[in-house]
């Protein structure tokens, strides 16, 4: 059975869980990586659900759609995901047409992130919803949500300074390591994985932990390589990641795999080593933890940090919070017209047919064109946004079209 597009806005729900009340090991439950989305999305229509992205980060899963009900879009989410649905509906939040929308704008400005103001999550939203576009599940009235809210994220970006400085999980793992360290120079610091947040990562490390030995690792040699030489930093293979391991001081590990990349058997008799696992869910076997030598943070961890950046980033929160209050505006307004939409069309379809017809006493009007029905129509459509006068506007565009057509 195919779902049918369910576009009312009381329809629209986000169905989540975030850092707020479960931590990474529980989030990694239900992170959602390429694959399982892929089969999420083929599976959609068997919970009557036709319009949907669903976003997963290190702070959140939260899936976005058109449904009957939130249970529907947790169900599916669930069924694609490690984590239970028992455990998700203990945890999750939920959130119901216009509430929803602005929970989405809030994500987008960074006003939700674990680290105030972080960027990087208006990327991964693009990411996110071009890839169920490009199955069919955006539809005209999702699109225009998700439009006006990178719209809105534009303008904070450029009117506010809620993202200035260098503030995100990516620069934590780099401010992390400077307290770790007294000296930098010298340290040899191994990134394993050059997705996004790892190519954030490494340039971070080049611009703010100079003199540091950089050597990069994925399993595709292709990404790590390129990576590599735009940063002027080493590169290895995925083969030789122990003799890499053993050699590091610092092991930051970026990837996006299922399960743990680094175990407890990597790192045994290896040295003191500082590791960050950026990943959710953590691609670090929680068993190093209890390794001589080592400290293994997390990004809950890495997001615990208070500093000046932070304070005026805050301090920005009001005029966020107008600028997605201006964009919620634009976009009910926009919806309160869609509604007219099936009127304004039937209206012009009359006005067309009429223009065509022969019947007695059609003689005294002219032919007026498409253009200048269209401008009968637009007339309408401003005055049906402004009066509510029911069946007065219809009355009133046969007047204008016979005026027109009458001169």
């Amino acid at each position: 059975m195919i779902a049918e597009p369910v576009t009312d806005i009381s329809s629209f729900f986000v169905a989540g869980i975030n850092y707020k009340k479960s931590d990474a090991s529980i989030r990694g439950r239900f992170s959602v990586n390429h694959q399982q989305y892929l089969r999420l999305i083929e599976n959609a229509n068997q919970f009557n659900i036709a319009n949907l992205f669903v976003l997963s980060t290190c702070n959140r899963t939260e899936i976005y759609g058109f449904a009957e009900d939130a249970e529907q879009l947790s169900k599916l989410l669930c069924s694609h995901t490690e984590g239970s649905f028992e455990i998700f509906s203990d945890l999750r939040y939920i959130k119901q047409g216009v509430e929803a929308i602005e929970h989405l704008f809030h994500v987008a400005a960074g006003l939700d992130s674990q680290i105030l103001g972080d960027y990087e999550i208006i990327g991964q939203i693009r990411t996110a919803v071009k890839l169920s576009k490009e199955y069919h599940f955006i539809d005209t009235y999702l699109e225009r949500i998700i439009n006006e809210v990178l719209s809105a994220s534009k303008d904070i970006r450029t009117n506010t300074h809620i993202s200035s400085g260098t503030v995100s999980v990516s620069f934590a793992a780099v401010q992390y390591i400077r307290q770790h360290f007294e000296e930098i120079k010298g340290k040899r610091i191994l990134l394993v994985g050059t997705g996004k947040i790892g190519g954030n990562t490494c340039k971070n490390i080049v611009d703010y932990l100079p003199g540091a030995a950089v050597t990069l690792i994925n399993r595709s040699e292709e990404k790590a390589t390129a990576l590599a030489l735009q940063h002027s930093v080493q590169f290895d293979s995925m083969e030789n990641l122990r003799v890499q391991l053993a050699m590091a001081d610092v092991v930051i590990v970026s990837t996006n795999a299922p399960e743990p990349v680094i175990r407890e058997a990597h790192l045994k008799n290896a040295g003191s080593k500082l590791i960050i696992d950026l990943s959710v869910p953590c691609n670090v076997d929680a068993a190093v933890k209890e390794l001589t030598n080592v400290v293994l943070v997390n990004v809950d961890e890495l997001s615990k940090i208070n500093d000046v950046t932070l304070q005026k980033r805050a301090a920005e929160i009001p005029k966020v919070k107008a600028i997605i209050a201006k964009h919620i505006v634009d976009f009910l307004e926009w919806h309160q017209m869609r509604r007219h939409v099936p009127v304004l069309k039937t209206v012009k379809n009359h006005l067309m047919k009429i223009q065509s017809c022969d019947a007695p006493g059609s003689f005294s009007m002219k032919p007026v064109g498409e253009e200048k029905i269209q401008k009968v129509i637009n007339g309408m459509a401003i005055k049906m946004r402004t009066q509510d006068q029911r069946g007065c506007q219809y009355i009133e565009a046969m007047n204008d079209y016979i005026s027109t057509a009458s001169n």
